[in-house]
């Protein structure tokens, strides 16, 4: 059985716009009088970045500020599939041309270390 993996896309800069916020500072006094103290960086990240964690209150005042749903917000996705990792070499004589590739060609040298007298 695979489960579906989902992730989510944030939506606060849309959903702003439509209703003439341009401006992330839009948010700030609206926030505050309903209890949420935020600075200009942190509802800066609220609406460029999408937050990974979120507290209810905040989401809350967001829904009652803006007059929307939560889905409006918050879309789920689904993941196409999950990121593979590069397959190692083998041990014995494997190419490790296609594992150098992705690090631009910085990857280092082995030393060899030569048996000699002296």
């Amino acid at each position: 059985m695979v489960t579906a993996k989902l992730d989510y896309q944030w939506h606060l800069r849309k959903v702003m716009a439509d209703r003439g916020m341009f401006s992330t500072t839009d948010l700030m006094e609206p926030l505050e009088s309903r209890g949420i103290k935020l600075s200009s960086s942190q509802v800066y990240r609220l609406v460029v970045e999408r937050p990974e964690r979120l507290s209810l209150k905040i989401l809350m005042a967001l829904l009652d500020l803006l007059d929307c749903r939560m889905e409006d917000l918050i879309e789920p996705v689904s993941v196409a599939g999950a990121k593979s990792r590069p397959k190692k070499a083998a041990a014995s004589g494997g190419s490790t041309e296609s594992l150098s590739s992705g690090l631009g060609g910085l990857r280092p040298k082995r030393a060899r270390i030569s048996g000699g007298d002296t």
